[in-house]
C-alpha cells in the first residue's frame, strides 16, 4: 500500500462540540489505523489517537478543525474520521 497524506477541514456541527464522548468516538477510530492522525484547531496540533489531546484542543460547535492522516491506510482512515464529524457524532 502506498504512503498517502491526505488532509482536511471539518466544522464542528454537533450541539455540545468535541466533548468527551465524540473525543471517544475520534480515538475509537484513529486506533484502528497504523497511519498517523492529527488534529489541528487554531496553531493547537495533537494526536488523534490520544484522548487527552483531542480534550485539549477546544472543538467547540461551530469551530473547524484540520485533520491530516498520513501512512498506508490514510485514506480509509479520513473517510471514518470524515463520517464521525458528517453525522454528528451521532448525537442528534
Amino acid at each position: 500500500m502506498a504512503e498517502e497524506t491526505l488532509v482536511k477541514k471539518f466544522k464542528v456541527e454537533n450541539e455540545y462540540g468535541i466533548h468527551a464522548r465524540p473525543a471517544a468516538l475520534l480515538v475509537k477510530a484513529a486506533g484502528k489505523y497504523e497511519c498517523d492522525i492529527f488534529i489541528e484547531k487554531d496553531g493547537n496540533k495533537v494526536s488523534c489517537k490520544s484522548i487527552m489531546g483531542l480534550m485539549t484542543i477546544e472543538g467547540y460547535p461551530g469551530s473547524t478543525m484540520q485533520v491530516t492522516t498520513s501512512g498506508g491506510d490514510a485514506r480509509e482512515a479520513m473517510n471514518e474520521i470524515e463520517e464521525l464529524f458528517v453525522n454528528k457524532f451521532f448525537e442528534d
